[in-house]
């Protein structure tokens, strides 16, 4: 068995890497790429902002699943920023039995209203950092 080197932090990166089911391991890739081409100096003019996974909502879907999907869907977004919403979405319909399919509607919205204030973040960069 090949000895990997790297940093402790590449180690422990590569060990959750591995500790990920297989969207999740997309996803995780799909970030990363996004902060390989934020963090480094734009070399061409017209650099494009990820666009999010096009995984279609289906028919019949818990929140907990939804909140999966959306993470799949939008792993460029800071899970951390939505903790707070997402929470309190979950809240309304496990504690006080706002339907799914309404929750699952507003978390559809939040992600979509974090996407596009990340988006104009990034293309804001762009345009101050020629």
């Amino acid at each position: 068995m090949p000895q990997q080197s790297g940093s402790a932090e590449e180690k422990r990166l590569r060990k959750l890497y591995r500790n990920l089911n297989p969207q999740d391991q997309v996803a995780l890739l799909r970030f990363a790429e996004f902060l390989a081409v934020s963090s480094t100096p734009v070399a061409e003019p017209m650099v494009e902002f990820p666009q999010p996974e096009n995984i279609s909502r289906p028919t019949q879907e818990s929140v907990v699943k939804a909140i999966k999907r959306l993470v799949a869907t939008y792993p460029m977004v800071d899970r951390e920023r939505l903790l707070n919403e997402t929470s309190s979405l979950m809240t309304a319909h496990v504690i006080h039995g706002k339907a799914a399919v309404n929750v699952i509607d507003e978390l559809e919205a939040l992600f979509g209203q974090h996407y596009a204030i990340l988006k104009a973040e990034f293309e804001q960069r762009l345009l101050e950092n020629p």
